[in-house]
């Protein structure tokens, strides 16, 4: 590392923490492969970033998987592909358990309540599903509601606009070099064109991935520039936890100083973005990497369970919140 890089600590002190312009991805680059002896300092920057363009305020979200398994795509990391041998068998939730899932989530303090499906893209039947979930939510639940149904027409983003979803999650899952690698089933373009449609609608974009999936360095901070390059509203942070029966298995979990090292560079390139921790985080960090993660540049969190695997018990966040004194984002902050 020469030049300007050798002290990319200090050039993003100036650049992101008192300017509040993101790193670029040569920039994001060195700051991956910081020295270990180089992780506290980062990030403290990245909590100063963070405190600096956000604010103090978490946001906790709970999310529900209203039909799971027999999807027919081929994601290499997901349990839920009907293509592989893993023990995820397709169900659907009913509207009743639905409800009930938003009103314990609201319970937690959560302002934002996610309804998730397996699939390519919603068919009609979902879509009612997913309209008659929202109605009956509303009835009962104060709470903000996002979706995550796959791929959508511009029908769809219209559709689920008018129900009033706010916020719309579709993952980007990695950088553009790395996806053929990832999924062949679909493309990267065919994500990015369903995020552009969410946004044009004025729905809140929600797009992240998953890091520890084969990717390079390199092709970890062209992740992070694409993001910086599609700007959503929010950025989930998801490490893989491999599982059993599909292709990316027997990958080894990432390195704890590697992930949390990763949180810093997606904070410094997305110093306004709300970042927040997902799937893998207990297996990848465990208990001190959390509470590192979150005074590093993560201002958001999931609790409760993921869509396959077990996360923390919503009280254990919570309190981690309150030890941190981490006010958790109120409703009415959000709308």
């Amino acid at each position: 590392m020469t030049g300007v890089l050798a002290d990319i600590i200090e050039v993003a002190r100036e650049q992101v923490l008192e300017r509040g312009e993101g790193l670029s991805q040569e920039q994001v680059l060195a700051v991956l492969q910081l020295p270990d002896d180089k992780l506290d300092e980062v990030l403290q920057l990245a909590h100063e970033v963070r405190m600096k363009w956000c604010g103090p305020e978490v946001e906790v979200e709970g999310i529900i998987s209203l039909k799971t398994g027999g999807c027919p795509e081929d994601c290499h990391f997901c349990s839920q592909s009907g293509l592989f041998e893993s023990p995820v068998r397709s169900a659907w939730i009913d509207i009743p358990s639905l409800v009930e899932a938003a009103k314990q989530t609201a319970k937690t303090g959560a302002t934002e309540f996610c309804i998730v499906a397996a699939v390519r893209g919603p068919d009609k039947r979902l879509m009612s599903q997913v309209a008659a979930g929202i109605e009956a939510i509303r009835n009962e639940v104060d709470i903000q509601i996002a979706c995550s149904l796959g791929m959508l027409t511009q029908e769809q983003v219209d559709e689920l606009k008018a129900m009033g979803v706010h916020r719309y999650n579709h993952n980007l899952e990695t950088s553009k070099s790395h996806f053929p690698n990832v999924v062949t089933t679909h493309s990267w373009e065919e994500r990015w064109g369903t995020l552009q449609m969410v946004r044009e609608a004025g729905m809140e974009v929600c797009c992240g991935g998953i890091l520890g999936m084969g990717e390079t360095l390199e092709q970890r901070a062209e992740f992070a520039a694409n993001l910086a390059e599609l700007d959503p509203d929010e950025v989930p942070l998801n490490f893989l936890n491999p599982r059993p029966g599909t292709p990316f298995g027997d990958l080894d979990v990432l390195e704890p100083n590697e992930a949390l090292k990763s949180v810093a560079a997606f904070r410094l390139a997305l110093p306004r973005t709300i970042l927040r921790f997902a799937g893998g985080r207990e297996i990848t960090l465990g208990d001190l990497g959390a509470e590192k993660g979150i005074l590093g540049g993560i201002n958001a969190v999931i609790v409760g369970n993921y869509l396959t695997t077990l996360g923390r018990p919503a009280e254990t966040d919570l309190d981690l919140l309150g030890e941190l004194k981490m006010p958790i984002k109120a409703l009415n902050d959000t709308l």
